[in-house]
């Protein structure tokens, strides 16, 4: 239904033009508002500002599918105006940090930050198919740069701010938990600074939910309920129907009770299913052989349970006990990775929440060098890849086809260039390893784009290539989740010959 750019249009329609008690039960099925609060009120400033231009562009109704050049004009400069204030400046200031802790030129850095700022996939998604991922993003960045600088509370606000954008944001708080608690109980346990966080933590979840309960309050005061007639009956809601067993639906309090449940539940879709659209994880990858989706959901949701806390216990258990600033990153980066490998309704665009610790690593020390530049490289390039069935939808191969060669480009990564494997020599089999295993992956990705541009697959196999592009990325994928756990262990001195070493220097 006109794809992501409708659904953030239509978004800035309903927060503008309705109550705010019936924002999360407007029409669900026309782009039903299923972000957290905190994107609700940034379509509401946006909506604001769209209707001092032109009013007809959310004008409830009428305006859906709108192909107003000048809208579009509007609605790409919300993303790029929403990044330069939130995702550059946090961009910047945690390259600085993290180069300064870490003991790198500002020229090292700064190269890491331009990497940082042109990733392939972040540009497509948000510029161009049309997100607003990159102020989740900024703000987690904002996080990780107020961790580097110990400023713990207010870690704690950027990362509720995150969570509370978007949800996609609980990728990362395993790590931001458990890096905080070993701050609070390492080298001894300080109580205070574990209660200031969690008092920071719960005061800013209810300044940001506030408005919501303070407006749903208002609203049935005016005597205006949640669900609008304007598009006929209000449709069924069983989510709901328990409430009535244990609240009295008319006590002033239970337009509010059923508010937050609505939102939990929009927010929160396990009704979805195990995965939608076909996407470059376990389950998907799974599935073609086992079929796995016509299990039952009970036994599917418990199996992604277990997996993704086997995936990202190890990372998170390691960066609890040895919480050091430079490994950060990585954990980040690793427990990204286990939620997107295994978790409940994973989306292609997902990708970019492991894609983003992991290319901060380009910033720090030894950022440039062979071994992360061509790992971090290598991840970039197949996440941009496997995000290409849903780019083709909507005509985006050339932008595609620029950004990725560009960034490889800039970066000396293949396929313009195989200088981040050839340019030192070669210092050992795991350095032929490295650089045999990511070109036999690079292969894969070209022969596959030729493949999927010159031959028809078969009558009853319509969606190989699609199949293909999720085999592979799954493949990259894991390899790029151990990869981080490896490095995790190597630089946290848990791997017993590296630790000797470095006592040894």
């Amino acid at each position: 239904m006109h794809g992501d750019y409708e659904a953030q249009r239509h978004w800035m329609e309903i927060t503008t033009r309705l109550p705010i008690s019936q924002w999360y039960f407007h029409d669900l099925e026309w782009w039903g508002l299923d972000y957290p609060p905190l994107t609700a009120y940034h379509s509401w400033v946006l909506g604001k500002i769209g209707t001092l231009i032109n009013p007809d562009w959310f004008a409830l109704f009428s305006s859906r599918g709108s192909q107003d050049p000048n809208l579009k004009i509007f609605m790409r400069a919300t993303v790029i105006v929403s990044e330069y204030l939130i995702y550059v400046p946090a961009a910047v200031v945690f390259a600085r940090r993290y180069g300064r802790l870490t003991g790198v030129s500002i020229w090292t850095a700064t190269v890491g930050l331009v990497a940082i700022l042109m990733q392939p996939g972040t540009i497509l998604i948000d510029h161009v198919h049309f997100q607003y991922n990159t102020v989740m993003l900024g703000l987690v960045m904002a996080c990780m740069s107020s961790l580097l600088a110990e400023r713990y509370k207010w870690s704690a606000v950027f990362f509720v701010g995150a969570l509370m954008f978007k949800q996609m944001a609980l990728y990362y708080a395993f790590s931001i938990f458990a890096y905080l608690l070993g701050r609070c109980t390492f080298p001894k346990v300080n109580f205070s600074r574990l209660f200031g966080i969690a008092l920071v933590t719960a005061i800013t979840y209810g300044v940001l939910v506030l408005p919501l309960v303070a407006g749903t309050i208002y609203d049935t005061y005016r005597g205006v309920g949640s669900r609008s007639d304007l598009d006929g009956p209000p449709p069924p809601l069983p989510i709901l129907a328990w409430l009535t067993d244990y609240i009295d639906t008319g006590t002033f309090y239970y337009p509010v009770v059923e508010m937050v449940v609505q939102v939990l539940h929009r927010v929160f879709p396990f009704s979805r299913g195990l995965f939608e659209d076909k996407v470059a994880n376990f389950w998907c990858a799974l599935n073609v052989v086992l079929k796995i989706k016509n299990y039952p959901t009970e036994l599917l949701q418990k199996a992604a349970l277990v997996a993704t806390l086997l995936a990202i216990v190890p990372p998170n258990i390691i960066i609890f006990f040895r919480p050091r600033k430079a490994t950060m990153p990585l954990a980040f980066a690793a427990t990204a990775w286990g939620f997107f490998l295994f978790s409940w309704q994973v989306h292609e665009k997902s990708v970019l929440l492991p894609l983003m610790p992991m290319t901060l690593l380009l910033a720090g020390k030894q950022g440039l060098n062979r071994d992360i530049r061509s790992w971090v490289g290598f991840a970039n390039i197949l996440g941009a890849w496997t995000m290409f069935p849903l780019l083709k939808r909507v005509d985006l191969r050339i932008p595609y086809a620029v950004l990725t060669l560009l960034w490889s480009y800039l970066l000396g990564l293949p396929p313009t260039s195989w200088s981040v494997y050839t340019d030192e020599g070669f210092g050992g089999w795991s350095q032929v390893g490295t650089a045999t295993l990511h070109t036999l992956f690079y292969a894969a990705m070209a022969a596959w784009h030729v493949a999927e541009a010159y031959v028809a697959p078969p009558l009853h196999k319509s969606d190989l290539w699609t199949v293909a592009n999720v085999g592979v990325g799954f493949a990259g994928f894991g390899l790029c989740y151990l990869w981080c756990l490896w490095r995790l262990l190597k630089d946290s001195d848990l791997l017993p010959s590296y630790a000797t070493k470095t006592k040894t220097q």
